[in-house]
């Protein structure tokens, strides 16, 4: 099985993307140093109407899903394929510039993942 893998960010704000094919389909993990399942969303692309659909699960108390919606939904919209993304990252007494960092981090993974044409 083929795994692409990389990070972004440093110390307590540095965030990890990683990627693998399930048949024709695609799980993607983004996690930190305290990496668990806080969200899990399906993003599936409708053939007919060009839209992307997305579903999440959120676990309780967890904020991971507004991370793991947008990037099922971009990453769904680029690979015209089913995509699901595991997200966890946490921090304790995480401050508001660590959480803008930790979104910066992650949008450029993301970015970074489907510039490069979503190859795993």
């Amino acid at each position: 099985m083929n795994l692409y893998e990389t990070t972004r960010g440093t110390g307590r704000t540095k965030v990890g993307l990683s990627a693998h094919h399930m048949g024709d389909d695609l799980v993607i993990r983004v996690y930190n140093q305290n990496a668990h399942i806080g969200a899990v969303a399906v993003g599936e692309y409708d053939h007919e109407t060009g839209r992307v659909s997305t579903s999440v699960i959120t676990r309780l108390g967890h904020k991971d899903d507004v991370v793991a919606q947008k990037a099922a939904y971009l990453i769904g919209k680029a690979t015209k394929k089913p995509v699901c993304l595991i997200v966890g990252v946490h921090l304790d007494n995480v401050t508001q510039e660590e959480i803008a960092e930790l979104l910066q981090n992650t949008d450029s993974l993301v970015n970074e993942f489907i510039s490069r044409g979503c190859k795993v």
